[in-house]
């Protein structure tokens, strides 16, 4: 790959290529299903030619493109078993690997970024990326003073073609929500928008990392990497040899997946509470497992600041749900914004919809499985059901939507590890709102 894709006309042809491929083998499937071919294995390549093609091009694009399909990736594990074989191995793949840079385009980058003289700064510096994504690349190298780093330089262009990606993007939101079924696109391109600019500023980033290093220094469960040098786009920091959460899903013995599992789980709780921020990138290429025990997180270009913590309303719904208070639960809901103005919805409509989704918090340790978020999500998307109905009354307002969207790809992410956690214990520790003598509840009336 020479660069990314700059201009807009030739990106905006390459991303419309998906839905038109998509209509056009579908034309052609349905032609050989007139002829008397067997549906189900033309229904299968149909598939499988989608998958390929929508990832093929996500991935090329990088950008904004590839951004959705990491996004889409954590929640693989909710597609139903006989559409996701196609998509897994892509999906994958997609979480931490892209078409490199060449070396001649990253001398550049950091001619610009840390000066002519760079090479000085580094002991050693290996042209071969170790990894590949959305708006960067990663070089393992040797800082001036020993240390083992990793550099993360930006795509040329990355702030264009993003930027471009993520309009043409909704305008297709439909198609891909099609393509990869029980997935709502939208939201999640809303949201990729509301934070381009910061994650395009590495030294946002760096700030971020710094944090979030600070807070979790020494820490027994929790390894966060120090940040060694930063530019608008370039970042240096300390280099972790550990186990991406990626291979353990595919070759992980019970205790990783277990043990990661309960970390993840409860890593997206413990940040807000003790950093005062929340890690918005929830995908297996930025966690990893430590030989110590330790989940090691990385990449935080995409951090929300949450100075107070999640939301005490949040707990109290979760406890509400969980006693099957129903009654209040409704009422809370509508006066913080869940249900949509002008829409009734009824406490038992409330609790027919919720109920899939308590079972992690009604036993001690929960077990993660595909087969229970397909039969949760299932449920949620089927267009005939009577939750679905329900669904279509609530609303996210957007002060809540970072936080679902993370907690809900940490669900993903241990469906596809097929781990216990044990959320009653992490709720009740690090959930304001969810005990009863939990104070700070002043947002409960609405005000």
């Amino acid at each position: 790959m020479s660069d990314i894709p700059r201009r807009s006309t030739a990106r905006t042809a390459k991303l419309a290529s998906i839905p038109l491929g998509i209509a056009g083998r579908a034309a052609m499937g349905f032609g050989k299903k007139l002829a008397g071919a067997d549906g189900d294995a033309i229904d299968a390549q149909l598939t499988t030619k989608a998958a390929e093609q929508l990832f093929s091009v996500l991935g090329e694009l990088k950008g904004g493109a590839m951004k959705l399909g990491q996004a889409l990736s954590v929640m693989e594990a909710a597609v139903p078993e006989e559409f996701a074989e196609p998509y897994r191995e892509a999906l994958t793949k997609l979480q931490a690997e892209a078409p490199p840079l060449p070396a001649k385009q990253v001398y550049r980058v950091l001619d610009q970024q840390l000066g002519t003289r760079w090479r000085e700064r580094f002991a050693d510096f290996d042209d071969t990326p170790t990894a590949s994504a959305s708006i960067g690349q990663v070089h393992r190298a040797v800082w001036s003073d020993g240390r083992e780093v990793a550099v993360k330089v930006q795509y040329p262009g990355a702030d264009e073609a993003l930027r471009a990606d993520l309009k043409t993007l909704s305008r297709f939101a439909g198609v891909f929500a099609s393509t990869l079924a029980g997935t709502d696109v939208k939201p999640i391109l809303d949201e990729l928008s509301a934070r381009t600019e910061e994650e395009l500023d590495y030294r946002i980033e760096a700030d971020n990392q710094r944090a979030f290093a600070k807070t979790f220094a020494g820490d027994p469960k929790f390894v966060v990497p120090r940040v060694v040098a930063s530019a608008p786009k370039v970042v240096v920091t300390e280099w972790m040899t550990a186990t991406p959460l990626s291979e353990i899903i595919t070759r992980g013995t019970i205790e990783q997946r277990n043990t990661a599992g309960a970390l993840l789980a409860e890593f997206h709780f413990v940040s807000p509470a003790r950093a005062g921020l929340l890690h918005c990138d929830p995908h297996p290429g930025n966690f990893m497992l430590d030989d110590d025990g330790r989940l090691g997180i990385i990449d935080f270009g995409a951090t929300a600041p949450m100075p107070n913590g999640l939301p005490p309303v949040l707990g109290r719904m979760v406890r509400l749900n969980l006693e099957e208070r129903y009654d209040e639960l409704t009422e809370l809901l509508r006066d913080n914004g869940f249900v949509l103005p002008g829409r009734t919805v009824t406490d038992q409509e409330i609790a027919d919809y919720l109920r899939p989704f308590t079972d992690p918090i009604r036993t001690e340790s929960f077990h993660f499985t595909r087969a229970w978020l397909q039969k949760a999500a299932g449920t949620a998307t089927d267009f005939s059901s009577a939750r679905f109905r329900t669904a279509r009354a609530l609303n996210l307002p957007p002060e809540y939507l970072m936080i679902f969207r993370v907690l809900l790809g940490s669900v993903g992410i241990c469906a596809q590890l097929d781990a216990y956690a044990p959320y009653m214990r992490i709720l009740t520790q690090w959930l304001p709102g969810f005990t009863e003598d939990d104070t700070g509840l002043e947002s409960l009336d609405g005000a």
